[in-house]
């Protein structure tokens, strides 16, 4: 681990080396860095994994294994942003296969309950135009989509 900035943790009862290799499958610039081990006396059986440490589009991660007493919960979620739909559409379907759950408003749970955003890069951008009416239509047409299509926003930002 590097002394400068911060990585994020994401806690997990007993599935953290494996959500690394998901997470790591899924994007660009992703990897495994190192495996830690529970030793003799911890609170999980020695040898079993304690934290995974890894890159998911170049964004640093540790896994940890600490068992079942907190999940995650759409407090906290993590935004992708996507050049274009088939950008959306891939991690779309890759972070909602297996078990994962569609959300409102390009919101997904995965299937280890981690809550993601999957926003086009040019919705912020419809959304703070200086013209009211406009930024209104595409956020509307937002508010009623699971996976954020970006040509029907376009349309809704251009009042067609």
């Amino acid at each position: 681990m590097t002394a400068e900035g911060f990585i994020t943790c994401l806690w997990f009862d007993d599935q953290a080396e494996d959500a690394a290799h998901y997470y790591a499958s899924i994007f660009k610039n992703s990897s495994i860095q190192n495996i830690t081990r529970y030793p003799e006396g911890g609170p999980q059986p020695a040898g079993s994994v304690l934290t995974v440490e890894f890159t998911a589009n170049g964004h640093k991660f540790c896994a940890l294994n600490g068992g079942p007493q907190f999940t995650f919960n759409e407090a906290v979620s993590l935004q992708i942003f996507c050049e274009n739909q088939e950008e959306v559409d891939h991690y779309w379907t890759k972070l909602t296969e297996n078990g994962g759950e569609e959300g409102p408003c390009g919101w997904l749970k995965d299937k280890y309950g981690l809550s993601w955003q999957v926003v086009p890069e040019r919705f912020p951008q419809l959304i703070a135009d200086p013209d009211p009416e406009k930024a209104a239509r595409a956020m509307q047409a937002m508010m009623e989509m699971r996976k954020l299509d970006i040509a029907a926003l376009e349309k809704a930002y251009a009042g067609e």
